[in-house]
């Protein structure tokens, strides 16, 4: 069957089942690959993406419960033009090994386009899931902080 999905903006037309993970369509099919593949089971963030505005598990999604657009890293910002949080990730080198860091700067984005003045708290709770094996924790939270204060224009 062939399924329709807005990507990044753009209309992809796909011909997979409908219990295929959105993860395997992004990857796979699509070629999308900053979006990875961490457990399986959603437990470790690394394949978050947004439906809607709204941060998920793509590993977790099946093909046929994607309703609206989905935005992967890919979206979010290119090299010429990063988004506020990919720059703040880089000024605080945030990413060690990196394989998690395109799930947590989506987790990130979801938090700060609803709230840009975040707490420690409110950072800790909305990251809660997202796995960083370095443990690169505070510098996270300290790119998170700088990119609430570019939003804010402070």
């Amino acid at each position: 069957m062939t399924t329709t999905l807005t990507i990044n903006g753009q209309s992809h037309q796909v011909d997979l089942p409908d219990d295929v993970p959105l993860l395997w369509v992004l990857r796979d099919a699509l070629g999308m690959t900053g979006t990875k593949y961490g457990c399986g089971v959603s437990a470790c963030g690394a394949c978050t993406v947004h439906i809607n505005g709204l941060a998920v598990r793509s590993c977790q999604v099946a093909l046929s419960d994607v309703d609206g657009d989905v935005t992967t890293i890919e979206g979010l910002g290119t090299p010429d033009n990063m988004a506020a949080l990919q720059k703040a990730w880089v000024a605080h080198q945030v990413a060690q090994c990196g394989y998690c860091q395109s799930g947590q700067i989506m987790q990130a984005a979801a938090l700060l386009a609803e709230n840009t003045a975040p707490t420690d708290v409110d950072i800790d709770a909305a990251m809660d899931g997202n796995l960083c094996r370095c443990g690169t924790y505070g510098r996270i939270r300290a790119a998170i902080k700088t990119a609430a204060a570019e939003m804010r224009g402070a």
